[in-house]
């Protein structure tokens, strides 16, 4: 199998510098439009597309994402890996504005966003555990490195709900809780990525330290947008090297994400909802195939 890697931008990366071959590409879904067209084309020789999370001119909230249309898109047109890329907020002193945090693990506080691809008529249950995959997740470090960026691997990310910023009560309990970095919309693509058997890491690019701390006062978002602007071209950077470090024949994930539905569907198949079926066409494709 060909190696493909998928790039989801978040705030202020809107685009990739050097892609060969760029076009944009309508993709249609089951579950609706993506946030926007797909960038695909040849980064160093690798295929790769790229999807703005919020749309080109920011035009999603982080509750509105099409979530599941993203992830749909990326899979239907053949990604393997998916590095998302977003700006958080620090809930630690020596995760400063301007690093990166390669992310491990989630804890979710998220209440309007579908989570999952099945449901009634073909009910699946993955494991989460590790919601990341450490094998891309250490690339994505050693190219943050490679690009002589501060980069922290393994970190918690507290999803929240927005679109407002938190509260210092929340802040701090957050804080308490053991969560190191806070963002909008890290676990929703998560999840969704396990279960259409992709690999998936998470690049956050701190922006602000949230509002507990008290030397720094309230998130200023103008200051936000300044250290977002300001990261941008370092994590275009990255991206940029990523392709040198996969291989572009696709081996089987040493941590089992690209199977991730092989024990997980509980739905005796004589009961299963044609409708859902067409529609997991792409996402689990692998598992309902004869």
């Amino acid at each position: 199998m060909q190696t493909m890697l998928g790039v989801i931008g978040g705030s202020g990366v809107y685009q990739i510098d050097g892609l060969e071959g760029a076009a944009w590409v309508q993709v249609k879904t089951p579950w609706g439009k993506p946030s926007d067209e797909v960038l695909v084309g040849r980064l160093n020789g690798l295929p790769v597309a790229f999807l703005p999370r919020h749309g080109r001119g920011h035009v999603h909230d982080p509750a509105t994402v099409p979530y599941r249309a993203n992830i749909d898109a990326l899979k239907r047109i053949g990604c393997t890996d998916i590095l998302a890329v977003s700006a958080v907020g620090s809930l630690r002193e020596d995760f400063a504005p301007g690093d990166f945090v390669v992310v491990d693990q989630y804890i979710d506080r998220t209440t309007r966003r579908p989570p999952s691809f099945f449901g009634p008529g073909l009910v699946a249950h993955v494991s989460l555990a590790d919601p990341t995959c450490p094998r891309l997740g250490s690339l994505a470090a050693e190219a943050a490195r490679a690009e002589g960026l501060t980069v922290h691997q393994g970190a918690t990310y507290l999803s929240m709900e927005g679109p407002q910023f938190s509260t210092r009560a929340e802040s701090r309990m957050y804080r308490a809780w053991g969560a190191d970095v806070i963002g909008m919309t890290g676990m929703s693509e998560a999840r969704l990525a396990r279960e259409a058997e992709l690999c998936y890491a998470s690049l956050a690019m701190v922006t602000d330290y949230d509002c507990w701390h008290d030397s720094h006062g309230a998130v200023d978002v103008a200051q936000v947008i300044a250290v977002v602007h300001a990261n941008a071209a370092a994590a275009r950077g990255l991206i940029a090297r990523l392709p040198a470090l996969l291989s572009p024949n696709r081996q089987p994930c040493p941590h089992c994400c690209d199977r991730a539905l092989t024990h997980a569907l509980m739905t005796a198949p004589d009961k299963r909802d044609p409708e859902l079926l067409a529609k997991l066409d792409a996402v689990a494709g692998r598992v309902l195939s004869p």
